[in-house]
């Protein structure tokens, strides 16, 4: 009993714990604000607000999957998704790699893409609770996109 209590409240709130640590990391390599940025860029605090909602989206969406399904593939895309997501960050603002971050971005849309397809057929709502995470990754394409080429 204790033991599925742990398991779900780390399936929830685990890509929120990753996500925050990872900005404690980068946070003195942050440079958004002297950025180019491309039209419809948001201001940067927008950034810990959208990210904040999509990470718990996605942990309840992870959480309410597990506790009917048990797919190893599923699994594994989840969490290397998130590792993708997770470390584009990294090479962004600490690396200041921005091709490279547009083509990591790519990759992580795609990923992203595949994991829907699989929620779909294992848990509708999990599929339902990532299409802002979707929506947002769009976003993101285009805004690394346009930092990379404006700067």
């Amino acid at each position: 009993m204790f033991l599925n209590i742990i398991k779900k409240i780390f399936y929830l709130f685990f890509p929120l714990i990753c996500g925050s640590l990872i900005g404690v990391l980068i946070s003195n390599f942050m440079d958004y604000s002297t950025l180019i940025k491309p039209l419809l860029a948001p201001p940067g605090y927008i950034f810990p607000i959208a990210w904040s909602i999509i990470y718990l989206l996605l942990g309840l969406s992870f959480l309410l999957y597990k506790s009917k399904n048990n797919n190893l593939t599923l699994d594994k895309i989840y969490y290397l998704s998130l590792a993708i997501n997770l470390s584009w960050s990294i090479f962004f603002f600490v690396f200041k790699w921005y091709l490279f971050t547009c083509i990591w971005t790519v990759i992580l849309l795609l990923s992203v893409i595949y994991l829907l397809k699989l929620f779909y057929s294992q848990n509708k709502s999990s599929f339902y609770l990532n299409l802002p995470y979707l929506l947002w990754l769009i976003f993101a394409t285009y805004l690394t996109f346009g930092i990379y080429i404006l700067n």
